[in-house]
């Protein structure tokens, strides 16, 4: 186990930055890929590269995301350029230039996963609109492209949500459902009308948080459910068993529990209505109270429809939005409860998941099991850029920030989830 150094300050914003740094010069300029276009996503935890031709759609969305938010945070323009990189690269190469749309996956710049989901898509609107938030002109063409694409092929007007996956032509379509691709069409929302102003992401996003967390939740016990039949019920036999399904989990997953109450506390900010907190602080306590280890520390992976953990990993994304969750809940309420949540998450983060000798946050190389006596470490051999902790660290590091802006209150006093607050950044 390695434990942070003695001046590790978890509230304090100049820390974050430099952890937030620490972290993209991890993957900077290595990952940048000047041969082929896009980035380089396979990294083992000593920097040494193990795939040089797998472009994911997900992958090339977050780097773009990150080397944004690190230009915005005063990292200079080779991280703006290294954004920009990513966005010749979905324009060429991931988007379908016959039927529009992006490209799941491409190796080299030859696609190999022609299917057209949602999930992908969101990321592709996040990526695009926190790019030309940091300044990069074009990337306002693909945010519209995008949600064009979205509009017109995935929104189910009789349900208000969006639908998961089409063929590469739109003749197609599965009839599986899921929460996830919804939840992050969410913050993808929110970032399009924080870049833009413009009203129509936020109406979305309000829509999309209310038919989530009150409407399905209804369906499914007042938690939210991770995979419903093409009438939006909740589906109990789809994957399941399979947890470790890195788009269409089994259970309940505490993790998106924690990351709809960040969400919904995100849209307060711009569209306050009482049921945001209500229900933010509804999913927080209760996925606290089902996944934290009171014996080892740290949230287990997943829950069964009968509220029994079935997954007992550790995983670093969990912890990045709980901590997320935990700050913005801070700082709307002024609870102390919160705070202290806040540090326990991120110690126990410190303690078990970063790698303070190389990368900073190695939380993605490592998923951690806790037997009845012991911890287990059980690596994971392969960094995967595009699961970085930083897109949601950086989320949360930013909000509160604004949010206490915004109230006009002196950071102090809202118990300063660092000296100002945060950038923004997915889990």
């Amino acid at each position: 186990m390695k434990t942070p150094g003695p001046s590790t300050d978890f509230q304090n914003q100049e820390e974050l930055k430099k952890h937030v740094f620490k972290t993209l010069d991890f993957y900077y300029p290595a990952c940048v890929d000047h041969e082929k276009g896009g980035y380089i996503n396979g990294f083992l935890d000593d920097g040494t590269i193990t795939d040089t031709t797998t472009k994911h759609l997900v992958a090339t969305s977050r780097y773009i995301y990150n080397f944004s938010v690190g230009a915005i945070l005063g990292g200079g323009d080779a991280y703006l350029e290294a954004a920009r990189h990513g966005i010749r690269f979905l324009n060429e190469h991931h988007r379908d230039h016959q039927h529009n749309g992006y490209f799941f996956e491409v190796n080299g710049t030859e696609v190999e996963n022609p299917a057209k989901m949602a999930y992908g898509h969101a990321f592709v609107l996040l990526a695009s609109s926190i790019a030309y938030k940091a300044g990069i002109e074009e990337a306002k063409d693909v945010m519209e492209n995008v949600y064009d694409v979205l509009e017109t092929h995935f929104w189910d007007e009789d349900h208000g949500l969006y639908r998961d996956e089409w063929n590469a032509d739109w003749t197609s379509l599965s009839p599986y459902r899921g929460q996830n691709p919804n939840m992050h069409l969410c913050e993808a929302m929110l970032s399009s009308y924080e870049a833009t102003g413009n009203e129509v992401y936020l109406r979305r996003a309000y829509t999309l948080a209310k038919m989530v967390t009150i409407d399905l939740a209804e369906r499914s016990g007042g938690l939210v459910w991770e995979n419903y039949t093409p009438e939006w019920e909740p589906d109990y036999m789809y994957n399941k068993g399979d947890t470790k399904d890195e788009f269409r989990p089994y259970g309940f997953i505490p993790g998106h529990q924690f990351e709809w109450a960040k969400l919904l506390m995100w849209l307060d900010r711009h569209r306050s209505e009482p049921w945001m907190l209500e229900k933010a602080e509804d999913l927080y306590e209760r996925a606290w109270e089902l996944a934290w280890d009171n014996e080892y520390g740290g949230l287990f992976f997943a829950v069964s429809p009968e509220l029994d953990v079935i997954d007992h990993d550790k995983n670093y994304w969990v912890m990045s939005e709980a901590i997320a969750a935990s700050a913005l809940l801070a700082a709307k309420t002024e609870s102390q409860t919160y705070w202290e949540k806040y540090q326990q998450l991120f110690s126990y983060s410190a303690d078990n998941l970063m790698d303070h000798e190389s990368v900073g946050i190695s939380s993605l190389t490592v998923r951690m099991r806790n037997t009845a006596k012991r911890k287990v470490r059980l690596p994971r051999r392969t960094i995967i850029p595009w699961r970085l902790v930083i897109r949601r660290s950086l989320r949360w590091m930013t909000q509160v920030n604004e949010y206490v802006k915004k109230q006009q209150c002196p950071l102090e006093n809202k118990g300063a989830v660092f000296s100002n607050r945060y950038p923004q950044a997915y889990v």
